[in-house]
């Protein structure tokens, strides 16, 4: 009986090595730092362009940023590495959403701000320029998700 589990347990790990080889853009985690001086960086990767669900979440690290002090890297796709998908978003080394996987790629500024927060990122002092102009940034928000 031990024969067999051991041939079983060998397979399995085989089996998952070949699925983290298999799907490097997955597997490896976000592209580039995932801190930086000990706090998490918000990693987004975009289309080229950047299409409806990549500006949603550039527009939703530009929210968070105007009320966190989080640090914030955007890359293209095509420099994102191998097997690497768009839109993406990571919070350190944690996948948040993924085109065609969780959250089909597109986060909302609730949902970040809830995962920054509970992270324990840091206040910023003031609240930055967005809230002095939430009307205009929503209307152009809309604006972009209406474009066909």
């Amino acid at each position: 009986m031990r024969p067999l589990r051991t041939t079983i347990l060998a397979t399995t790990a085989a089996l998952v090595g070949l699925l983290a080889v298999a799907a490097p853009g997955f597997a490896a985690g976000p592209p580039g730092p995932t801190t930086l001086n000990g706090q998490p960086v918000l990693t987004l990767i975009n289309r080229e362009p950047p299409g409806v669900r990549c500006n949603n979440n550039m527009q939703v690290a530009a929210e968070l940023q105007n009320r966190f002090k989080v640090p914030f890297v955007s890359i293209p796709v095509s420099l994102a590495g191998p097997g690497a998908k768009a839109p993406a978003v990571y919070y350190g080394d944690e996948l948040i959403a993924i085109d065609g996987g969780q959250f089909n790629g597109m986060v909302s500024f609730t949902q970040m701000r809830d995962v920054v927060d509970i992270g324990g990122a840091p206040l910023q002092s003031q609240e930055g320029r967005l809230g002095a102009v939430k009307k205009e940034f929503d209307a152009l928000k809309s604006a972009i998700k209406d474009v066909k």
